[in-house]
């Protein structure tokens, strides 16, 4: 039961669904449960990813099939995951992008991460990373192909590729950022941060239990994706993971919740790249 309270804790504080009333009253709340629902950050992402995928097959059902059927799809799927969202992740990349293209320094890079307010590297830090994301996955709806169907017959696209691809980088690009709260100090100022909650180490149990929600994901997505595009998508995940981390240990010596927030859009930026150069 209390993994169900910090399970919903966590849609409460990551998503915009309503836990209200007297399930609210029941979840209850306090610092140390807010700590432990890290560990169901990839259940996040099994919501939104099962909102977006299914959004994207419903779009491609009822939308008139044409060549650009697969890339209209892929953009109000990804439109209803942020709003899903409230743009969490986004808010966390251009706050990134602003401080560390900002300025040189550590202590100026931290702090115009604070400012709400979005600069330029900012905002071409979000347009770039829309424009890839809507950019893969309209490759990915196009790699799959029509359904094989009659002469002169309407194109009938499957999107269970792209589906599949949206619901399982949703997952793993939420549990690969709980590494750098394992691995790298909280730089932010914990007594405003938005990451307040995570400004602690998190425990093993905590990566187990992200570990499972993943793994679980990924095997699920199995059997609409070959194992060996799973393995290289999330590899690239991974080498993103990694690249943040090192950029934040060198510029910033730790972490923010702005970056973990940023580290979410690269890994899953990175999955569909990966899954993208799997196919031959």
């Amino acid at each position: 039961m209390q993994s169900i309270r910090h399970f919903l804790l966590a849609v409460q504080f990551f998503t915009r669904i309503p836990i209200t009333g007297r399930l609210a009253d029941w979840v209850g709340f306090s610092p140390e449960m807010l700590r432990a629902s890290a560990a169901h950050f990839p259940g996040i992402g099994w919501i939104v990813g099962a909102v977006t995928a299914g959004t994207y097959l419903l779009l491609l059902a009822l939308l008139p099939a044409t060549t650009f059927t697969p890339l209209v799809a892929a953009v109000l799927s990804t439109v209803t995951g942020v709003l899903l969202t409230g743009a969490f992740h986004e808010d966390g990349l251009a706050d990134v992008a602003d401080g560390l293209g900002g300025s040189a320094e550590r202590d100026r890079a931290l702090e115009i991460m604070k400012d709400s307010r979005v600069g330029a590297f900012g905002a071409i830090a979000l347009v770039l990373a829309l424009v890839s994301k809507l950019a893969l996955l309209g490759l990915l709806g196009s790699l799959e192909g029509a359904v094989p169907q009659e002469e002169d017959a309407p194109v009938l696209f499957n999107g269970w590729l792209v589906a599949t691809a949206l619901f399982a980088a949703h997952v793993a690009s939420r549990a690969l950022p709980l590494l750098l709260i394992y691995s790298l100090p909280h730089v932010g100022d914990s007594a405003n941060s938005k990451s307040k909650p995570l400004a602690a180490q998190i425990s093993p149990n905590s990566l187990f239990i992200a570990a499972v929600w993943c793994l679980g994901a990924l095997a699920l997505s199995s059997w609409a994706l070959p194992a060996i595009t799973l393995i290289v998508a999330f590899s690239f995940s991974v080498i993103a993971l990694l690249w943040m981390g090192r950029l934040f240990t060198r510029r910033l010596q730790g972490f923010t919740g702005d970056c973990l927030g940023a580290t979410q859009q690269v890994c899953e930026i990175a999955f569909y790249l990966g899954l993208a150069l799997s196919f031959p």
